[in-house]
């Protein structure tokens, strides 16, 4: 099946190919042809992907470098994430985002636009402008983000996502620079948010539920069974300190990690706030 494209309420822009889903929003002068940029720049994206599909599920460590435009997002993403295990993937929605984005931008004049990639954003802001986001936590958060304050991503991991997590949170939202590397930051935080052998999580080798997982035989968590207080901090502890020393480098601005409906903040202030204010900032 190719490619299809669909007009949303509100004017906004459907794509969808296989497992990429993107909702896209723009405004300004040139909206219309940045739209139609998104489009056409939409139509080869799968194919570029599954062209080099076996490099970007191996190890990003492999010394091989990719050739799409994509591709090349997705493995820069991951690299800062090194000697740690971790392939392009990791990166796959915030780098097709970014893509998209980056074609409308080269279309026409924008003054805000976002693209959607399954609840990863890349998102355009010019001088002025700013951009509230939803956060899927569960908990009924959001992001603030002003065109000052230098974040063009958002990304969201953890066992709600639509790929495997080796860690045990709910959500992990991640605020950074651009969107590929949000996502891979994303990731790695919500693999950190655990409790290594502890006897109410339940874990299979990501093979077994998906034979081609770029994870392989790593054991990915299915269940997460009755945890304490004490060990609910615990494990939002050894992500935040995964999620400050990603701030500390220059990774990214801020996250919001959720367990158990605990919520632990790092970062940047002001960028995320929290519906109720219960959350731990560390």
């Amino acid at each position: 099946m190719s490619a299809q494209a669909a007009w949303l309420p509100g004017g906004r822009l459907h794509l969808h190919h296989g497992p990429i889903d993107l909702v896209i929003g723009a405004e300004g002068a040139g909206r219309d042809a940045a739209l139609r940029a998104a489009e056409a720049r939409f139509a080869t994206v799968m194919e570029e992907l599954v062209g080099e599909l076996a490099l970007l599920r191996a190890p990003a460590d492999s010394g091989r470098v990719p050739r799409g435009a994509i591709a090349r997002r997705m493995h820069a993403a991951v690299l800062p994430f090194l000697p740690d295990f971790i392939t392009p993937m990791a990166a796959v929605a915030g780098a097709v985002a970014e893509e998209i984005l980056a074609a409308m931008c080269g279309a026409g004049v924008l003054e805000r636009a976002y693209v959607n990639n399954g609840g990863d954003v890349a998102l355009h802001l010019a001088p002025g402008q700013s951009f509230r986001a939803a956060i899927a936590d569960g908990l009924g958060d959001s992001a603030l983000i002003r065109a000052g304050d230098g974040v063009r991503g958002i990304a969201t991991s953890g066992r709600g996502g639509r790929s495997f997590s080796l860690g045990i949170a709910e959500s992990v939202t991640v605020l950074a620079a651009r969107a590929a590397g949000a996502d891979a930051a994303a990731t790695m935080i919500a693999n950190a948010v655990d409790l290594p052998g502890h006897p109410a999580i339940r874990r299979l080798p990501a093979c077994e539920i998906a034979p081609e997982s770029d994870l392989g035989a790593r054991l990915v968590t299915v269940d997460v069974g009755a945890l304490s207080a004490a060990e609910t901090a615990l494990a939002l502890e050894a992500g935040a300190e995964a999620a400050r020393d990603a701030v500390a480098r220059g990774l990214i601005a801020a996250a919001l990690l959720t367990l158990n409906g605990v919520r632990r903040v790092t970062g940047r202030p002001g960028l995320i706030e929290e519906t109720i204010k219960e959350a731990i900032h560390a």
